[in-house]
Parts: C-alpha cells; sequence; structure tokens
C-alpha cells in the first residue's frame, strides 16, 4: 500500500527556497566545479547507506542526472547550463540546510523537496541531456561504434537532418495545412 501527501507551496513558501537556494550558492562560491560535485556525490551516499523512504531516495537520486550532465565530455554543457546546474547542486554543499541531515527519518526531507524544486527549474536541460542519452545510445548501436565517438554536435546534427526531412516530406504533401497545391505557389 502506498500514500500520496500533496504539499503545496505558497509563493512566501517557495522564496524561502529560493532564498536558502542563493544563500547556499553564496556560500559555496569558493568551491570548485570537482568539490560541489563531491560534495553532491557525498550526498547520494549518505542517502543510499542511511535512508529507507522511497520518497527521498528517489527524489535524491534525481541529483546523479545533473552530475553526468557536467561529467559527460561527449555533451559537453555549454556555460550557462552549467553554471545553472553547478548552482543547483550548490546547495547540497551546505552543511547548514532546512533540516540537519542527521535528523533520523526527516534530515534528508528538505533536500528530497529542494531536488524536486530544482529539476523542475531545470527540466529544458535535464531533458535535453535525456534526448541526447538515447540519440547517442541508439546511434552508437546502430553504426557499431563506442558511445564515447558521439557527442553534442553529432546530436544536433541529427537533429538537424530529422528536421530538414520532415519539411521535405510535409512539402511534397502540400504542406499548407489543406493539402493540395497553395492557390500562391510560387514554385
Amino acid at each position: 500500500m502506498s500514500l500520496r501527501v500533496t504539499l503545496e507551496f505558497t509563493e512566501k513558501d517557495l522564496e524561502h527556497f529560493r532564498t536558502l537556494a542563493r544563500q547556499a550558492v553564496e556560500n559555496t562560491k569558493k568551491l570548485s566545479r570537482d568539490e560541489i560535485i563531491a560534495g553532491a556525490r557525498q550526498l547520494l551516499k549518505d542517502v543510499d547507506e542511511n535512508v529507507g523512504a522511497d520518497y527521498i531516495r528517489e527524489r535524491l537520486g534525481q541529483l546523479q542526472i545533473l552530475i553526468d550532465m557536467l561529467e559527460d565530455e561527449g555533451w559537453g554543457m555549454q556555460d550557462v547550463g552549467r553554471k545553472r546546474v553547478l548552482s543547483a547542486l550548490a546547495y547540497f554543499n551546505n552543511p547548514e540546510d532546512l533540516i540537519p541531515d542527521h535528523i533520523p527519518g526527516l534530515g534528508f526531507l528538505d533536500d528530497a523537496i529542494m531536488v524536486e524544486l530544482l529539476c523542475r527549474e531545470l527540466k529544458p536541460e535535464i531533458e535535453a541531456y535525456r534526448d541526447f542519452i538515447r540519440y547517442r545510445s541508439a546511434a552508437a548501436k546502430r553504426k557499431g561504434i563506442d558511445e564515447s565517438e558521439l557527442n553534442r554536435s553529432d546530436f544536433i546534427r541529427n537533429r538537424e537532418q530529422a528536421l530538414l526531412a520532415r519539411m521535405r516530406r510535409r512539402r511534397r504533401r502540400g504542406g499548407g495545412g489543406g493539402g493540395g497545391k497553395s492557390p500562391f505557389s510560387l514554385f
């Protein structure tokens, strides 16, 4: 049996979490990319060793994709995206979070909520990276090569080719939306 609990955050509540996130970014500005990633990895390890609650484990498990995005050489994350993801991970390097992690049963709840909020904020980046992972896996298998041989530019080139092919198909079908040839066809 499972139980569904819905939390409703007001704008004031969300602003409180934003403030905590901004403070964490400020507190961890001195940390390097590797130190921020190491802190997130440590949190994942602590959760793995100390938390039995599926809700918390599943939410905090989402940190792994953020780490993967930063470390995946093939993805080649751009500066803006990298800064957004590092800022998100910075919260998990802050020893003074809302609920201290050492409190049994509740210590990681604020972290789980923060991951949920941050992943919603980073949804476009996460979805693009997941699309890239699927493309890279399928293309490597199809071409009989190692995934590491494919990178972001291959992915973008593939997306461009798919878009052009779709435009050609639409053009052949009469693409004006009404079927048949446009009454104002120049070509």
